[in-house]
This record gives structure tokens, C-alpha cells and sequence, in this order.
């Protein structure tokens, strides 16, 4: 038995737009909710959410069996939390904050069974095998896994084109609020001079053949980010969607009881 097949990595390869959502909340119930929501993928937040590799765990196991493919955005491209999240059975992973192309293919490195790359060969006692299930997983897991290496900083856009070009990356994703932060607009990613960065950096990701991505919490956004090129799109997160209706919620009621 062979490594599943990573449908999300397939659908960037051949174009098409994936839609998803941040998962921030630590929550296996978000989780549940958003793998049956229409999304083509949910994202658990390793980086800035409070989840550690059990938290993981418990949400990929309420995304499993559903429409939206899991994916993790681990703290950094240290290969033990690479190690960790793919033998936990993730596929598509995200790394923040790569500024150069050797950090890149580093990354790649690990994901990948010798000789190709450098990750450890013990998922023979972990859930990525169905726990020993999967007899053919070191041999084909390789091909099945998806890089996605966040840029975010003004010397990775430098650096977009090799980034980008790096063998093994499948998606070169924008961060457009730590870019405006390296920038000099703390707070303020829609600043003309960051929106022509971002869209620059999409023209030379989509010129190499390579998935680009990005996230938004704006809805009027979206359509001009697949316009310019955007196939991996972060649509919103449970954390602020669930926060706004709550506010929403709250005024409302103060509103219905001022009004009595």
C-alpha cells in the first residue's frame, strides 16, 4: 500500500484554485465545522495559535474523512517539527519566514526520505503509516508531500525568483502583514507601495510555473487576487470570523434593548 494521494498538491499542479480557512482557535469542533463547510483546505496555525503537536492531532483527526485537506503551518523550517507533523499523516506543509533559496531547499530537504532529503524514517510507528499499515509509505510519501515556504520580509522578495525555482517547492506563499512590517508600515498592508510588492512578487511566482498563495480577510480581495494569479487562498480564520459574529451578536442585542 502506497502514500495517499495528496489532492491538494495535485489540484495547485494543475492550476486550480484552492480556497481555505486559518484554523486558530485549538478547536477540534472548528475543525469539524470548516472540513464540511466548502473549503478546499483548512489550515491548523502552529505559528501564532497556541497548538502543540497533540492539538494537532486531535484537529486532524476532526478533519479527517472530510471535503477540506488538512494543512499545518509548523513555527519554523526546524526539522523536528517537520518531522513531527508529517508523521502525524500531514502532507501539505506551510514554513513561515523563508528568505532564501538554501532555506528553501533545507526545508524541502526534510520532508523528503533519502536520498533524496534528510527526514527521519520512523513513521513505520506513527499515524501517517495507519501505524505500520502502509507498507510502502518510505518509498512513496516522497512524491505525495507539499511544500508551501512562506515570504514575508523585503530580502525574500529579493530572492522570489530562486525561492521560487527551488526543486521541491510546490507553493511560495506572501505574508502580506509581516512584509508591510519589514517594509516600514507596521499595521498597514494595503499601503500602495506593499500592494505593488505583493503584486510583483505574484507575477514572478506564477512566471515560474509555481503555485502562489496568499491570505485575506477582506471578501472584496478575493477576486483580484485570483485575477492576478492567486491559486492557494486563504479566505479568513475561525478565530476573527467568530469574533466578529459575536460582536455583531452583542450590538445587535444592546441595539434591541436601547430601543425598548
Amino acid at each position: 500500500m502506497a502514500a495517499p494521494k495528496n489532492t491538494l498538491k495535485a489540484a495547485l499542479a494543475r492550476g486550480e484554485v484552492q480556497i481555505g480557512i486559518w484554523l486558530a482557535l485549538v478547536s477540534s469542533a472548528a475543525a469539524e465545522i470548516a472540513t464540511e463547510a466548502g473549503f478546499d483546505w483548512a489550515l491548523i496555525d502552529a505559528e501564532h495559535a497556541p497548538n502543540d503537536v497533540a492539538a494537532i492531532l486531535d484537529q486532524l483527526r476532526a478533519l479527517s474523512g472530510g471535503k477540506a485537506a488538512p494543512v499545518v503551518r509548523i513555527p519554523s523550517g526546524d526539522p523536528v517539527w517537520v518531522n513531527r507533523v508529517l508523521d502525524l499523516g500531514v502532507q501539505p506543509v506551510l514554513v513561515p519566514m523563508v528568505d532564501t533559496p538554501d532555506e528553501a531547499a533545507a526545508i524541502v530537504a526534510a520532508t523528503r526520505y533519502a536520498p533524496e532529503g534528510t527526514r527521519g524514517n520512523g513513521a513505520v510507528l506513527a499515524r501517517a503509516t495507519g501505524y505500520g499499515a502502509t507498507a510502502d509509505y518510505a518509498t512513496t510519501a516522497n512524491d505525495e508531500i507539499c511544500v508551501i515556504v512562506q515570504v514575508e520580509s523585503q530580502r525574500a522578495i529579493q530572492n522570489i525568483d530562486a525561492i521560487a525555482g527551488t526543486r521541491g517547492v510546490d507553493c511560495v506563499f506572501i505574508g502580506p502583514a509581516d512584509l508591510a512590517n519589514d517594509m516600514g508600515y507596521p499595521g498597514r498592508p494595503t499601503e500602495p507601495n506593499v500592494v505593488a510588492t505583493i503584486d510583483r512578487a505574484l507575477e514572478r511566482i506564477t512566471a515560474s510555473c509555481k503555485a502562489a498563495g496568499i491570505v485575506t480577510f477582506d471578501r472584496n480581495e478575493f477576486a483580484p487576487y485570483i485575477a492576478k494569479g492567486v491559486t492557494f487562498l486563504g479566505a479568513g480564520g475561525d478565530a476573527l470570523l467568530l469574533g466578529q459574529a459575536m460582536r455583531d451578536l452583542a450590538k445587535g442585542a444592546r441595539a434591541a434593548a436601547a430601543s425598548d
